[in-house]
């Protein structure tokens, strides 16, 4: 019909350009937070480009369900709004019939969320935490920066130097400090350079320098002078310990612990959010045309937010055993097909969805 392909031509463009401006706003908040973590040493500055990615993947599944939930409404709020609906209505198009046109154009959306749900979200987290790790874990000479004071994560030492050569082979100006039993260790030399041992080992080869031992608050201290001294790199390898919501969805299955039901109830519960808030939006962008269309908007933020809320509490039950999976996967998504069925049937007849009383006199009526 005429009405299904303009609908689903209106659908295509809203719903591009809904999505940009979401992917927009979630690249600019993650963009300031990353490198906020990279500005304050907890990941590298190099990876920032692929975190961003990484968590724009994750994010995806949601960004698609509101830009669903809110092009739908936006297009059939602007038909009333211009009286389009009215016309559409007044020639035999019942309600209902723009379930079809509406679900034709969602499928591909639903099955994109349920794909980025099920698989990119726990991907892209498992991946953005080995990123992490993996700089958290690294060895000591990466820690060096010329001009900077650097504490080693594996063991009781800092580190500063002066200068570097640009392939970290070789130091200038080299003070090291440790603590050990009580005791404090200072090592100063002028010069140093990295060597490798045949067994793996690495060690930092200091030159020319001295070393000051002793106990803080007591004056003997022994001072050695050496012209060379080696400085063994602590290293650790780099483990991978997924959390929850890392682990692939099959993995949640095959392990069936409360923790892992709870993230596999939330994942499957995002393509139940997209279907409910699909078929809600129909009937909810029934307004007054003399009426602003930032209402069905506050609106549709209020009743995502809240619906994604409930989502987050009922995992939570899960996860605490205050609620059986099975009753937890679907209890949330049938009450809300409840009340999405109850709209419908209010506004096939005609019915307001509030009444005056609750609300005082609307303006005009």
């Amino acid at each position: 019909m005429i009405f299904e392909r303009s609908l689903q031509r209106e659908l295509a463009y809203t719903a591009g350009a809904v999505f940009m401006v979401l992917l927009t706003l979630v690249l600019t908040t993650m963009m300031i937070r990353i490198v906020g973590f990279a500005a304050s040493g907890e990941i590298d500055p190099r990876d920032v480009l692929v975190l961003i990615g990484l968590t724009v993947i994750g994010y995806l599944a949601i960004m698609l369900v509101a830009t669903l939930f809110v092009s739908i409404l936006f297009v059939l709020t602007r038909w009333y709004k211009d009286s389009e609906m009215v016309v559409w209505l007044s020639s035999g198009v019942s309600l209902t019939q723009f379930i079809k046109p509406i679900g034709l154009f969602a499928t591909p959306i639903i099955i994109l969320i349920c794909f980025f749900v099920f698989v990119g979200w726990p991907w892209s987290n498992q991946q953005s935490k080995l990123i992490r790790a993996r700089f958290q874990q690294r060895d000591e000479v990466s820690l060096l920066a010329p001009g900077q004071f650097r504490e080693s994560a594996s063991s009781h030492r800092v580190f500063f130097i002066e200068k570097m050569s640009p392939d970290q082979g070789r130091v200038e100006n080299v003070f090291v400090t440790s603590t050990e039993g009580g005791k404090v260790n200072v090592v100063v030399s002028k010069t140093g350079h990295i060597e490798t041992h045949e067994n793996g080992d690495r060690f930092v080869v200091l030159e020319n320098g001295r070393r000051y031992d002793g106990e803080p608050g007591h004056p003997d201290f022994r001072i050695m002078e050496f012209e060379r001294y080696g400085v063994k790199i602590q290293s650790q390898p780099v483990v991978n310990k997924p959390t929850t919501t890392g682990l692939p969805t099959l993995t949640l299955l095959r392990n069936p612990t409360n923790v892992n039901l709870a993230e596999f109830a939330w994942r499957a519960g995002l393509p139940l959010i997209a279907i409910n808030l699909m078929l809600l939006a129909i009937p909810l962008a029934h307004q007054n045309p003399r009426r602003s269309r930032t209402i069905n908007l506050v609106m549709a933020v209020l009743i995502y937010l809240t619906y994604s809320n409930l989502l987050n509490v009922v995992q939570s039950w899960i996860e605490q055993g205050k609620m059986s999976f099975g009753l937890g996967l679907v209890i949330l998504h049938v009450i809300v097909a409840a009340i999405v069925a109850f709209i419908f049937w209010l506004r096939v007849r005609n019915r307001p969805l509030f009444t005056r009383a609750m609300f005082g006199r609307s303006q005009g009526a």
